[in-house]
């Protein structure tokens, strides 16, 4: 799981570089067998969806971690970056109220990015 903190450290500061809203990280280790955490957070038109998933993308790719999978990259209003330890969730702020990631994974724990270092 430290190379997970890591990942997760990594991809909350590129979303940070470009103005993310609303970071939300959740460590869903206890509970699920997909990722350790999911990393979730809006952007407010396509653009900046978009530019949030090219910065990860990047920031985690130079430090030697792949995404495995992209979904939703082209209509930008959910885009899922599957990197195996964790799972980066971006979405339009209509979106995200629409589709309530936090509540369906409420059983997850909250962790504050200062948790991560």
């Amino acid at each position: 799981m430290p190379e997970a903190k890591e990942m997760a450290a990594l991809a909350v500061a590129a979303l940070e570089d470009k103005k993310a809203l609303d970071i939300k990280i959740l460590d869903i280790s206890d509970i699920s067998t997909i990722a350790d955490y999911f990393i979730i957070a809006s952007g407010s038109n396509r653009n900046q969806v978009q530019a949030m998933a090219d910065s990860v993308d990047e920031t985690l790719g130079r430090a030697g971690h792949e995404v495995k999978n992209t979904e939703g990259y082209q209509n930008a209003n959910w885009i899922l970056m599957d990197f195996g330890d964790i799972i980066v969730h971006l979405f339009d702020e209509e979106n995200r109220l629409f589709y309530d990631i936090e509540r369906i994974w409420r059983d997850g724990k909250l962790v504050e990015k200062e948790n991560l270092q």
